[in-house]
């Protein structure tokens, strides 16, 4: 992959995901990235696959690799007189200071905005916060499932009538790996506009912002129609019946999204092996179909029910109407596409086994990320040390005090 991030020092200091995933897009675009790590606690975050929810299956710290992809780790205590001259080494050298720590923490610790940039005023400062850096609540931690999926809209979304509850995040780190890529791409941009002003910026994202982003449609629909509530409704009350999802003979589903649906229509009944149905009045154009759309819901029921996914993945496979299987995350990993793209990539682990991780979405010329495993805790420790002009006597002194691991 063409490295654009090449040359571009970043200093990640975060915990948990949102922040430091930021630092891996980057790392996995070329720069290059230091986490710093406290050199007794970690990041918390290395548990989570060794804790009950995760110990008897993981077999690779997936959720690290996840979001430190590519960097080097060095553990050190920001808090501690003797770590302090290392961070301001760091902070000298580098292109970008990630955080995603508290206002009261960068305080206390002394990382703030005009701390860092008494350091390095030409530095890019970027802040991963929960709820925004104004407001309040600035002052408030919090993850992607309370403010970027159930605060910000998108839970609300799911609560179909009939329902009791409405659906959770679908997925760990779901908000966190969107937003993560946003952040990412502020840097980016704020680094060109360095690049051709010589200001450096403070880059700014939250997880409630990148969540009012991808409710967008749902909350400015409300302020345009007065509503309280963006419409939702049951599976067989949608006006278009090919804008649905049907369940097949083996409890699989296939999503259709024919928003253009006169066009499609004759010949998605002919595929269906039910031309006849493109001359029944109660479904003979969009009118109509809305009009009766529960029984033509009922008849499409009907023929997907009488076979599995795979046989209509074989009889749709010609067919120009839009559709999809719906695809357990296991069966995306062996997806044609995903193959063809490149959108999952093996890594090497510090064992030499291989895993997998999904890449970045953007990809430069076409070409793949490359992308290498996330450190060790405090692997790097002594090479970035001694990158700085310290002595091994000098490292091992601060090693022996606690101020790095």
């Amino acid at each position: 992959m063409v490295k654009v991030m090449s040359g571009y020092r970043v200093l990640d200091v975060g915990m948990w995901t949102f922040g430091p995933l930021t630092g891996g897009v980057l790392a996995d675009w070329g720069a290059d990235v230091v986490k710093i790590e406290h050199p007794v606690t970690g990041d918390p975050q290395r548990g989570l696959v060794t804790s009950d929810l995760f110990k008897d299956v993981a077999v690779v710290d997936f959720v690290m690799e996840h979001a430190n992809r590519g960097k080097r780790s060095i553990g050190l205590d920001l808090a501690s007189p003797d770590g302090r001259p290392i961070l301001e080494r760091l902070v000298a050298r580098s292109d970008v200071f990630i955080t995603s720590f508290l206002p009261d923490a960068r305080q206390r610790l002394c990382i703030d905005v005009d701390d860092i940039r008494a350091i390095n005023p030409d530095i890019v400062y970027a802040r991963a916060s929960a709820d925004g850096p104004n407001g309040p609540e600035s002052n408030r931690g919090s993850y992607d499932n309370c403010s970027f999926w159930a605060r910000a809209g998108s839970g609300d979304g799911t609560f179909l009538p009939g329902m009791d509850y409405p659906i959770p995040q679908p997925g760990g780190a779901y908000g966190d790996t969107i937003a993560a890529l946003i952040l990412a791409a502020g840097i980016a941009t704020a680094l060109l506009h360095r690049e051709r002003t010589g200001e450096a910026l403070v880059v700014d994202t939250s997880l409630l912002g990148v969540g009012a982003w991808a409710a967008a449609f749902n909350i400015a629909g409300c302020h345009a129609w007065n509503l309280e509530r963006f419409p939702s409704m049951s599976r067989d009350e949608i006006p278009n019946p090919i804008v649905n999802i049907y369940r097949t003979a083996d409890d699989r589903f296939i999503q259709l999204n024919m928003l253009e649906s006169d066009r499609y229509w004759a010949d998605l009944a002919a595929t269906l092996g039910r031309p006849e149905l493109a001359q029944d009045p109660r479904f003979a154009d969009s009118r109509a179909r809305t009009e009766n759309r529960t029984a033509c819901i009922e008849v499409l029921d009907g023929i997907f029910g009488a076979r599995p996914l795979q046989e209509w993945k074989d009889i749709l496979a010609d067919f120009d109407g839009i559709w999809a299987p719906v695809q357990r995350p296991s069966e995306v990993l062996d997806d044609p596409q995903v193959v063809a793209n490149h959108y999952v990539r093996d890594v090497v682990g510090a064992d030499g086994k291989v895993f997998k991780l999904v890449a970045a979405p953007i990809q430069f010329n076409e070409e793949p990320a490359d992308i290498r495993r996330g450190p060790a805790w405090g692997e790097h420790t002594d090479e970035v040390l001694q990158e700085l002009g310290y002595e091994m006597d000098e490292i091992i002194d601060l090693k022996v005090k606690g101020a790095v691991l």
